[in-house]
């Protein structure tokens, strides 16, 4: 991932040194646990370094980079302990191996950083709990909620996604010491589970020489619904900011930040559009996550490639993406006198429900109590006169004061923000 995008935390875990490293790791733990080496060569196999200057260098000769690896660190420890470097091993064991540490790793940063996102969504569900505003259908005000509501569902659902997030990151960082094809041929199954209990891993349960891809793609799933997740918020907030609407807005630093090169008046929604463009590209990870579980018979490399691509850009992405919508959230200016104020755009049409089912309830049938209540709501809306009054001149004996009662839609609004709770929040 390019560096825009990149906190240096999680970028750190999928540098090339930091790949190698968890290669290293991965070895010298293997060499802890088989018969072999003495004690004098552990120490020397401990202590071998390597560069990826001269991996790489390597690799130019072999063509195949745990090869080369393999060499530099052998190389490195000296004979005769160099010769137990990757003895009985194939170069699944480390790759996937190690790629199961980076992606711990990684789930290390990222799901705290989805809990404190859902934690501060529902410290402002809180905070807003009785701030009043339009519910919207298609894009179209439908009734009055509250925008502590709207963000209690935007906390729940960074809640289950953070959870989803965690247990997708526990089932992907699996290892395999299986050797070829997975048999045990050159080693053995409590050979494997030593190996990995040093390494603080669980065992993949029939490795095939892989581990499964299923788990990474359930991994990067999981990360797509997070950022899906992220863009339906984002996309709340750009629509919310639009110059029309401008019920809430990103913050803006006054004085510093410039909206646009070309017209001084604009603030434009950046971290929110950034979000939902960003998005996407998790979304085609996950895709291609997918197209890399079906692999030729006990395994290949066609995924290969591919997860040196995905699997660190989405991790990387998500985390930066968190942290974005972190600022975002907890920056967010609502205006609740705005909010107030576009309630009576439609002129009291929105109330048209209250309005059907006090007909209803007078005797009428529902069609015909719809019909009246269309007419008037559209009329309303129309000629740009206030639905109370045109039922008030209508003398249809409704308690105007009871179906035009705001309250009646936000009464529930605690005992829907109380739920956050109960969901630990």
């Amino acid at each position: 991932m390019i560096a825009r995008y990149t906190r240096p935390e999680l970028g750190a875990i999928w540098t090339d040194a930091a790949r190698m490293e968890a290669w290293r790791a991965v070895e010298v733990a293997a060499c802890e646990e088989m018969d072999g080496p003495s004690a004098h060569d552990l120490e020397a196999i401990r202590g071998a370094t390597f560069t990826v200057a001269a991996v790489d260098e390597r690799e130019r000769v072999t063509d195949h980079d745990v090869a080369a690896f393999v060499d530099v660190l052998a190389g490195s420890a000296g004979q005769p302990a160099g010769r137990w470097i990757h003895f009985g091993l194939t170069s699944s064991d480390v790759l996937d191996t190690a790629l199961a540490l980076q992606l711990r790793a990684a789930g290390e940063g990222i799901v705290p950083g989805a809990r404190a996102l859902a934690g501060v969504l529902a410290d402002r569900a809180r905070e807003h709990v009785d701030t009043v505003c339009v519910g919207r259908t298609h894009g179209v005000h439908a009734e009055p909620t509250t925008f502590g509501v709207k963000l209690a569902g935007f906390a729940m659902e960074a809640a289950r996604n953070a959870q989803r997030l965690e247990r997708a990151f526990a089932q992907a960082a699996v290892g395999a010491v299986s050797g070829a094809v997975g048999t045990y041929a050159a080693t053995d199954p409590g050979f494997e589970e030593r190996v990995l209990g040093r390494l603080g891993l669980e065992r993949e349960p029939v490795s095939t020489q892989v581990v499964a891809r299923d788990r990474h793609a359930d991994l990067l799933q999981a990360i797509a619904l997070a950022g899906a997740g992220l863009e339906r918020l984002a996309t709340e907030i750009r629509h919310l900011q639009r110059t029309e609407v401008r019920e809430a807005w990103e913050p803006f630093r006054a004085g510093a930040q410039k909206g646009s090169s070309a017209m001084p008046h604009k603030r434009n929604p950046i971290l929110s559009e950034r979000i939902t463009g960003l998005a996407r590209v998790l979304r085609g990870h996950a895709s291609a996550a997918v197209e890399n579980v079906a692999l030729w018979h006990e395994r290949d490399i066609s995924h290969s490639g591919a997860e040196r691509v995905i699997l660190p850009d989405s991790t990387i992405l998500l985390d930066y993406l968190q942290h974005r919508t972190l600022t975002l959230v907890g920056g967010l200016v609502v205006d609740a006198a705005r909010m107030r104020e576009n309630l009576e755009l439609t002129h009291g049409a929105l109330f048209s429900q209250r309005v059907l089912l006090a007909l209803v309830a007078q005797g009428r049938s529902r069609d015909e109590a719809y019909r009246i209540a269309q007419e008037a709501a559209q009329r309303a809306w129309d000629e740009r006169t206030h639905l109370r009054d045109l039922l008030a001149r209508a003398d249809l004996g409704l308690d105007l004061d009871t179906i035009f009662d705001l309250g009646h839609f936000t009464r529930h609004a605690r005992t829907i923000v109380d739920r956050l709770d109960a969901a630990g929040l």
